[in-house]
């Protein structure tokens, strides 16, 4: 589904962040991307995103190079993305129920879609009750549980995920990887970057190692909805 082919990026002050990374993420795979800080992680997840794009190289996405990509046509591949961040990045001014819509109202559902399946997104992260809360009133894993929410609500085939425990205790980083576990039981490609080795080599799922922009290892474990292997 992803393939990175001989990719670079060097911003402006000369800073190469990725320097010819190859890698595959499979449909209907979950895998942890990991490394130091600085590593390159981010960067990874910005350029599948196509918040930033590749200095070199090509990204695959279902066989298509979407590294050259029009910015007109940039919003039609992210609707196939659901994006979650460390801070969830919630609107203080807005109900739970409405920064969970706000996708779907920018990309112009209609008012009943909009209902149906924003408490359905809010259902499968357990806070149903809470739709009519305001962030501040949340906990911090119930404010990350929203981002998901807001990241799944328009049914993506791709989450990406930038350290999505960084700030929770080890109990709750728990919870919200048995989430994405769940989103990924029904066919949806899961790329996680984190640093939490001592959660991530808990769970049956390849790491892809960065260091210093480069990749140096693509581990060895494959969990798809298909098939598992060896790579």
């Amino acid at each position: 589904m992803i393939e990175f082919e001989n990719i670079s990026k060097r911003y402006e002050n000369g800073y190469d962040a990725l320097k010819h990374v190859n890698f595959s993420l499979k449909k209907g795979e979950m895998a942890f991307l990991t490394g130091h800080s600085g590593a390159g992680k981010s960067t990874l997840l910005k350029l599948i995103a196509l918040i930033d794009r590749p200095t070199n190289g090509k990204i695959l996405l279902n066989g298509h190079n979407i590294a050259k990509l029009s910015n007109r046509k940039v919003p039609l591949v992210r609707r196939q993305m659901g994006i979650i961040f460390q801070n969830p990045y919630l609107l203080d001014d807005y109900t739970i129920f409405e920064n969970v819509a706000m996708p779907l109202m920018i990309a112009g559902y209609r008012h009943q879609e909009i209902g149906r399946r924003v408490r359905a997104a809010l259902a499968k992260v357990g806070l149903l009750k809470k739709e009519k809360f305001y962030p501040q009133s949340l906990s911090g894993g119930e404010q990350q549980r929203v981002g998901i929410a807001r990241a799944v609500v328009n049914k993506p085939a791709i989450l990406l995920a930038d350290e999505p425990t960084g700030n929770l205790d080890p109990e709750l980083s728990a919870e919200i990887m048995a989430l994405f576990e769940q989103f990924n039981q029904v066919g949806v490609s899961v790329l996680i970057a984190s640093h939490d080795l001592a959660l991530i080599t808990q769970l049956n799922y390849r790491l892809l190692t960065l260091h210093q922009g480069c990749m140096v290892s693509t581990g060895v474990k494959i969990k798809t909805n298909y098939e598992t292997t060896v790579e």
